[in-house]
């Protein structure tokens, strides 16, 4: 047992306290810290939900800091490791004074390749002035960059596209055989990884090292005592995008490109390259075209034109083949040549298994975790296509990713820690537990606290009356109609920032459209942000400066957005967020449980949708002396019977169909600041 007192610890006259302004006890807090203790302690797993407020950063870290032993902290974006790492961590270790070190480790896509570097630099073919601008800023600064990490060249956007020619990938990096290997960033952050006390990292790494074995987590999982799984609840989506396979046209164009470059490089005149990168190009082009026209995603089975693209695959696979000849006949020449190879090799396999050729992968899914491949033979994976405007992806995706989830949690015994604030309905962890398997692992606990804002005198929700139907023509329309009188009087006050979340990006656009044209019409002179407009990161940023912006996004701004005061006083929900019923692996998963006499809606679809809604609704309050509305215009809500299951899954808000009560309470002053239990920025310099 550990001799250390949580009350104590995080209470007002603990290290914490002094440390962090503002900061208080909160009992929620330490019953969570107490709960995550007593996993490390016994090395069980804990599924732990955390109302808005509870701190469950500090919750986590002050136990995983002083119990000593590796730990792995997990959580969903860069953006929340940059976080962790350069703020949160170094002020809880200051605090209490621990002697532990931390490391962050990111993807190899992260960080600049010192070979790719240098080719892109000797090759010169750019498609743009900007990337050559863009290219030269790299290589003059990345020697300065001690990490190599591309958060670090601030005057680089991070989609630029230059980052795709100097970075590596998992099938294009050289391994030992790069020159340049002693001084790789890459290996560089493994390797301060493995010496490290705290790593952090993200979902997307995680699962990538434990499917593909390949950043460095296979190293480092064995030796860890503690794994945080912070943000848990986008673990069942991200486990099945890396449990499943992917093969898309991208990787295909940017194998032709890579196979060109190094032919040409270092055996010109041992094939026509540039005729056997064409030809693959042109192919998949043309399977791209055997697809349906427009953005879709589609199950296999579904697709109308089926022996077209059936065609269209077989000359891909013809030329992917031809290619994978001359570069196998060349490989020896020269390490480039030889990796390219492998790709080719890897991109056949993915093509043939997708197409249901290869026996080696005939469930469709990667090499991992074979000891449970007979759990998921009920259920075999989906098989469906992704069209984009110019490329597509054909994916394989596992129907239930519980017995491989399962199978990682008890390959060794070491705690786990899932923690969010939305992982339940109404404390009904059952969903949750049942999508990851953790309802089958002995001794897993699953507890919920509130959150310790006062929602009915700091929140409202608002459903207008007399909304049209949500799929009506007209709903966009009156959505925007009811959102512009409540900005005008949320603005009334003083300045103020508003939120417009919609289900679908092309109900996001056209709200776009008609708030450009509406606001000004009623003398509304505020700042309009659409997503997309740049990085999420950016977008944030200018909305919380401008402080009385009005941002129209979908799904990207539904989680992991924290904007405090009035710069964030309304958020306008379009309708119910449930899934798209025509999601291949959805309909699939719908129909399997119809088989099994289940009511698919009342089980999984509703309750995702609560979860989803607690996601969009949670943007609103984010400290104690925040006040705002939130607005729920699908009026399903309030007129549906299992509407009923879908509010009361919200934090205790006061109600109200009166679009009166509704501007009333915007236009009341906010109450004065007070405490909170969260580290603020202006501690973000220290350093881990």
């Amino acid at each position: 047992m550990h001799a250390f007192d949580l009350d104590a610890l995080l209470g007002d006259a603990g290290p914490l306290a002094a440390a962090i302004p503002g900061f208080r006890h909160r009992p929620q807090q330490v019953e969570m810290a107490g709960a995550i203790l007593a996993a490390i302690e016994a090395q069980t797993v804990a599924v732990l939900e955390a109302g808005t407020g509870t701190g469950k950063t500090v919750a986590y870290l002050v136990p995983a800091l002083l119990a000593g032993g590796k730990v792995i902290i997990s959580t969903g974006t860069k953006n929340l490791q940059d976080q962790l790492f350069h703020r949160d961590i170094p002020a809880v270790r200051r605090a209490l004074k621990a002697p532990v070190t931390a490391a962050l480790l990111k993807g190899r896509a992260n960080y600049v390749c010192h070979y790719h570097l240098e080719r892109t630099l000797a090759d010169g073919r750019l498609s743009s002035r900007e990337d050559v601008r863009h290219l030269r800023r790299i290589a003059s600064s990345h020697a300065a960059t001690p990490s190599g990490d591309r958060a670090e060249f601030a005057g680089v956007p991070e989609g630029a596209a230059v980052w795709g020619h100097v970075t590596s990938t998992r099938e294009n990096c050289l391994g030992q055989e790069c020159p340049h290997h002693a001084s790789c960033y890459v290996l560089a952050a493994r390797r301060d990884a493995l010496a490290a006390d705290v790593v952090v990292v993200n979902h997307h790494l995680f699962f990538a090292d434990i499917v593909l074995k390949d950043e460095g987590m296979a190293e480092l999982l064995p030796a860890c005592n503690t794994v945080i799984l912070d943000e848990a609840h986008q673990l069942p989506e991200t486990a099945r995008m890396f449990f499943g396979a992917t093969l898309a046209s991208t990787q295909l164009m940017d194998l032709a490109r890579d196979a060109l470059s190094e032919g040409l490089a270092n055996a010109r005149e041992a094939a026509d390259w540039p005729d056997l990168a064409r030809a693959l190009e042109n192919a998949s082009r043309d399977a791209r075209l055997a697809l349906p026209e427009n953005p879709v995603r589609i199950a296999l089975g579904q697709l109308a034109r089926r022996d077209a693209l059936d065609g269209a695959l077989d000359r891909l696979g013809e030329r992917l083949a031809d290619l994978g000849r001359a570069l196998e006949a060349n490989a020896a020449r020269a390490e480039g040549l030889e990796a390219v190879w492998h790709r080719a090799q890897a991109l056949r396999t993915l093509l043939d298994a997708w197409r249901g050729g290869a026996e080696a992968h005939a469930d469709g899914l990667p090499d991992a975790a074979p000891a449970v491949a007979p759990a998921v033979a009920a259920a075999p994976p989906v098989r469906w296509v992704e069209v984009f405007g110019h490329s597509f992806q054909l994916h394989t995706t596992p129907m239930s990713i519980a017995p491989l989830f399962r199978a990682q949690i008890e390959a060794e015994r070491r705690a786990w820690i899932l923690t969010s604030a939305t992982l339940a309905v109404r404390s009904d962890f059952s969903l949750y537990l049942g999508e990851l398997g953790l309802d089958a692992v002995e001794g897993a606990r699953a507890l919920a606290w509130p959150s310790p804002f006062d929602y009915a005198s700091q929140a409202l929700l608002y459903v207008p009356r007399d909304m049209p139907d949500a799929l009506a023509p007209e709903f966009t329309a009156r959505v925007v109609d009811e959102a512009v009188a409540l900005i005008a009087a949320a603005n009334r006050p003083g300045p103020a920032g508003t939120f417009l979340l919609f289900t679908t990006l092309r109900g996001m656009n056209r709200a776009h459209e008609l708030l450009a044209d509406l606001l000004p019409r009623q003398g509304l002179d505020l700042p309009l942000l659409l997503q997309g407009q740049g990085s999420r990161t950016e977008l944030l940023e200018r909305f919380r400066q401008l402080g009385n912006a009005v941002l129209v996004a979908s799904q990207s701004f539904w989680e992991g957005v924290d904007v405090k005061g009035d710069a964030l006083k309304l958020v306008v929900i379009d309708k119910l967020p449930f899934a798209p019923p025509d999601d291949p692996v959805l309909a699939a998963r719908i129909e399997a449980m119809k088989r099994q006499g289940r009511n698919a809606f009342m089980e999984y679809q509703l309750p995702r949708a609560a979860i989803a809604l607690k996601q969009g609704a949670g943007r609103l309050i984010r400290d104690e002396t925040d006040r705002g509305v939130l607005v729920i215009c699908d009026t399903r809500l309030t007129d549906k019977p299992y509407g009923r299951r879908l509010w009361q899954a919200l934090p205790p808000m006061r109600r109200t169909r009166e679009r009166a009560e509704a501007l009333s309470f915007l236009e009341a002053a906010a109450p004065d600041a007070g405490a909170s239990n969260t580290i603020p920025p202006h501690q973000a310099k220290g350093q881990a």
